[in-house]
């Protein structure tokens, strides 16, 4: 119980303090107009309430990441919560808000166009295909894992006399499955197509609130349960629980993700960057957003240990029913009902409103590299509808080896969005560690992964650290030689 109030000091904490240092390194100019102001265009560049940006910006980046990731983490143990409490102050919300930051101070530009601007040209055609790629796999496996999970509440006796003379005439329960799976991956599809079209103030600033403050009261009532019910955390040990006995470095880096850190966050922070009014809520929107992430990705690794009582416990839970069962299984225990219906929310909408944002940062992606205006509804068609073959493509392939690299493929785009904003806070002079530092650690940690992972080069654990130190450090050398020449710029000097 002890480290798990510790961590929730830790993460208001670091709001509070290290948020306020990172904010430094930007000197906020409330005066300055942001590109909400100065290029609103009633589609992508909107000025919205900060509290709806800050909504919208929780919801974003959250999704099934910091539920699913902590409760798979956490068969590790106690000491998950050091990656996420740590991870979330000196990594993730760093990554977020210079990410932000650094997109205000540039007329909103994307992740891809920064990339381009502070480590080179040909960074940016890397990036821009890399990132494209990622935002069209995530859109394209939310929305089959929602489907799937819909699919599988449905009533499958009465399917068949839907569509054949009796029921006998079906074939078989996978069939009426399938129908289900795909009745239901077509209206996402629908939604996906309209919130990817509509001006984001329209759908996703209306309802992405609503559901961001229900997983808030879901978090709160699992909070409240650790605390004062039957969801006591365990006493805290460094020791490898794991019941494969997997060793945790790097790959605990790579399950818990979203919950610490993701570049997934580094795409979606420069679209609020474009709908925030004032630069004085930088911090409260990207770093304070992330703080939030940390503290649900604490609470959902508290409760499943705590619900469990062991990490067998919980391994054998996964196996039966999987992450999304789990959280079902607590919500109802722990809130009754009510619980169940904000389980159902948080394994069915929050990867929907995770896959929209996707397409949508897909879009802004190839408008900004092919300099295609998007006030013209014609303009998005021409765009949008090449995504969605290519998705509903994938939907045939099967990529189940293509998505183990996800995680991978993330936390390098991590790695790479704080080199960028290294490079960003350095041409201003000030606090370039903040992020320098965790893009070291990030270069190590992804590189390790690719060594010694079994979907890598499959090495040794002692070779695979020692090339990702080398590689590690190399970068942040390379970065060092390079400070002396980087020029202030201008506008953020």
């Amino acid at each position: 119980m002890a480290i798990f109030v510790i961590g929730i000091l830790l993460l208001i904490v670091g709001y509070l303090f290290y948020g306020r240092l990172v904010e430094a390194t930007v000197k906020p100019d409330p005066k300055r107009p942001t590109p909400a102001m100065t290029l609103a265009d009633g589609i992508d560049f909107v000025p919205m309430p900060t509290w709806r940006v800050y909504l919208v910006q929780l919801l974003n980046i959250a999704g099934l990441g910091p539920i699913f990731g902590p409760i798979m983490g956490a068969l590790w143990g106690p000491q998950v919560f050091l990656w996420v409490v740590l991870g979330c102050i000196l990594g993730g919300a760093v990554h977020d808000f210079v990410a932000g930051a650094m997109s205000i101070r540039n007329n909103g530009a994307g992740l891809a166009s920064l990339i381009g601007h502070y480590l080179g040209k040909p960074a940016r055609h890397i990036a821009t295909f890399f990132i494209l790629l990622l935002m069209v796999l995530v859109g394209t496996v939310f929305v089959k894992a929602p489907a799937d999970l819909i699919a599988n509440l449905l009533p499958a006796e009465t399917v068949g006399g839907w569509f054949f003379a009796s029921d006998s005439d079906f074939a078989g329960s996978q069939s009426w499955h399938n129908i289900w799976l795909w009745l239901v991956m077509g209206m996402i599809y629908v939604y996906y197509l309209i919130a990817t079209l509509l001006p984001i103030d329209k759908l996703i600033g209306r309802i992405y609130p609503i559901f961001a403050v229900a997983l808030l009261i879901m978090v709160a009532g699992l909070a409240w349960a650790t605390l004062f019910g039957d969801l006591a955390a365990p006493t805290f040990t460094l020791d490898n629980l794991h019941p494969d006995g997997a060793v945790a470095w790097p790959i605990i880096f790579i399950t818990v993700s979203c919950g610490a850190i993701s570049g997934f966050h580094a795409t979606q922070s420069p679209m609020m960057a474009r709908c925030l009014k004032s630069e004085k809520h930088m911090r409260l929107v990207f770093y304070g957003a992330m703080i939030a992430e940390g503290l649900i990705a604490l609470i959902w690794a508290s409760a499943s240990q705590g619900y469990y009582g062991s990490v067998e416990a919980l391994s054998a839970a996964l196996s039966e029913s999987g992450p999304a069962g789990v959280v079902h299984t607590i919500c109802v225990t722990t809130m009754g009902t009510f619980g169940g219906i904000l389980a159902l929310l948080g394994v069915v909408v929050l990867p929907i409103t995770s896959g929209d944002t996707a397409f949508r940062v897909a879009r802004l992606i190839v408008a900004d590299y092919t300099k295609l205006c998007q006030k013209k509804v014609v303009n998005r068609y021409k765009i949008v509808l090449p995504l969605f073959a290519v998705s509903l493509a994938l939907q045939f392939i099967p990529f189940g080896v293509i998505w183990r690299y996800f995680g991978w493929a993330n936390q390098t785009l991590a790695a790479v969005a704080l080199w960028t904003g290294a490079v960003f806070l350095a041409r201003q002079g000030r606090f370039w560690w903040i992020a320098a530092g965790p893009a070291t650690f990030m270069t190590v940690m992804t590189t390790t992964f690719l060594m010694v992972a079994k979907q890598g080069l499959g090495l040794s654990q002692t070779v695979g650290t020692i090339i990702g130190l080398v590689l590690g450090i190399g970068a942040l050398a390379a970065f060092l030689i390079a400070l002396p020449r980087l020029q202030p710029e201008k506008d953020d000097a």
